[in-house]
């Protein structure tokens, strides 16, 4: 069974910066993609974007260009190192991760980190 465990969240003062992780366990497929959904207070879930196992990355339009996300695939981990961090940014965050066996995608979500930005 794949698990997703995420880190890094809490309180962050407008300006500042966080760095989440999550890590991956039980896969066993090298071909994935992971990333990020957020989901703020009383809104949709909107996705933040994502990276491929070989790297290439894919960013949602509402994303802004304060947020990177990178990978350690010896980890099995994905990042999101968020900048100049507004109260806006404000969330939930989800890491997902896809498996790709050739045939069919699996798909597996963590539980879930709150950012909060707030002075």
């Amino acid at each position: 069974q794949v698990q997703l465990v995420e880190s890094g969240g809490g309180l962050a003062q407008p300006g500042g910066s966080l760095r989440l992780s999550c890590a991956a366990s039980g896969s066993i497929f090298s071909r994935n993609i992971m990333g990020w959904y957020r989901q703020a207070p009383g809104m949709q879930w909107d996705k933040v974007g994502s990276i491929t196992s070989d790297g290439h990355t894919n960013y949602a339009e509402s994303t802004p260009g304060r947020f990177t996300i990178s990978r350690d695939n010896t980890r099995d981990t994905v990042y999101l190192q968020m900048n100049s961090l507004k109260s806006a940014d404000t969330a939930v965050y989800y890491c997902y991760r896809m498996d790709f066996d050739g045939v069919s995608e699996y798909t597996y979500w963590g539980q879930g980190t709150q950012v909060t930005v707030s002075s």
